[in-house]
């Protein structure tokens, strides 16, 4: 895995606003996420990604946790992209179940995800995804993104083309 440079936990000024939405799922219609107000410790990192590998010898470096869905699988950023700045790195999600796969391949592209109606959790269960705009996410993403505005789908088609042994990876680590 690689390391991240530095150990740099601050949000990103685009997560700290998607910290700041309340996402309601409750109805079964929303976004199954819950956006933390900070990445998690390195020493939390690790934890997790021993357990849910079963891998005592991996280290959490490569990844910062900035969200987790209701049965408490994991969205970070991924340090897929050695040299470039947090924000160009891309969005994976991990989880309760054993599912894994990457949601974008940015966080701008993220956030666009987001606007779509659609969670990390969503965009790795399903392969159908049918957009529920959401206007105060949209907004944020106007306001945030660096990327045009595109359908989440093809977002996703994207991430899942640049890099598509991300799933067969993490498989690998597992014990």
């Amino acid at each position: 895995m690689n390391e991240m440079p530095g150990d740099d936990r601050r949000l990103p000024p685009a997560l700290a606003d998607v910290a700041r939405v309340e996402f309601d799922y409750a109805d079964g219609d929303g976004i199954d996420f819950e956006p933390y107000d900070a990445f998690d410790t390195a020493g939390e990192t690790t934890g997790w990604l021993r357990q849910w590998t079963g891998n005592p010898e991996l280290d959490g470096g490569a990844y910062r946790l900035f969200g987790q869905d209701g049965t408490g699988g994991l969205a970070a950023l991924w340090y897929g992209r050695p040299g470039r700045p947090l924000a160009e790195q891309p969005v994976v999600f991990m989880g309760s179940e054993g599912e894994c796969g990457v949601v974008a391949g940015n966080l701008s592209d993220f956030l666009w995800v987001l606007a779509d109606g659609i969670g990390p959790l969503e965009s790795v269960l399903y392969d159908e995804h049918e957009a529920l705009p959401n206007l105060q996410l949209t907004e944020l993403a106007e306001r945030h993104a660096t990327t045009p505005r595109r359908p989440a789908r093809d977002i996703l088609t994207e991430a899942r083309t640049e890099f598509p042994t991300f799933t067969d990876a993490i498989d690998a680590l597992c014990r």
